[in-house]
């Protein structure tokens, strides 16, 4: 049995939008599980830089973040499993080396939503990413985080693309 081409693939085209290079505002909150995402002064903002490439035909593809203001960077690799349809994102950053559980889900008409298993400073969570807003020149992703088997969530970053 011989694989389908890439092109043939119904989901290999679906992280293409983030492909180049790009100017990130974010938006994170200073203290997450605190319940005080609508106190303005409980976030940080601060710019960055990313840049992300296709791999393997478009079934991956590798992002790189810089934030010079925050003193690290960080790697997004995403996958997609072509016989599920579905994509995997891991993630690592220059802080700790460490790379997390990969949150996983597919598109759909308004965006993508991938969940997964982790913990926050030794909590177990859900962590949900969101990418939404996608257009040629820009996109939203943002991360929420169930504390409660997801029964409520709470937003704690949010990063605004504007292609560079």
């Amino acid at each position: 049995m011989s694989a389908a081409p890439a092109e043939k693939i119904p989901a290999i085209h679906d992280f293409d939008f983030i492909h180049g290079r790009w100017a990130v505002a974010h938006r994170r909150l200073k203290t997450r599980g605190a319940g005080l995402q609508n106190d303005t002064a409980s976030w940080d903002e601060f710019d960055a830089v990313a840049s992300c490439e296709p791999r393997l035909g478009g079934m991956a593809n590798i992002e790189e973040m810089h934030c010079p203001a925050r003193g690290w960077s960080g790697m997004a690799v995403r996958t997609l499993n072509v016989a599920s349809g579905e994509w995997s994102i891991y993630w690592v950053n220059s802080l700790d080396g460490v790379l997390q559980p990969p949150v996983r889900g597919r598109f759909a008409v308004d965006g993508c939503t991938l969940e997964g298993p982790d913990t926050d400073n030794g909590r177990p969570i859900i962590a949900r990413y969101i990418w939404s807003d996608i257009r040629p020149d820009s996109a939203r992703w943002s991360q929420a985080f169930s504390y409660d088997d997801g029964a409520t969530w709470e937003t704690n970053w949010i990063m605004d693309f504007t292609r560079a």
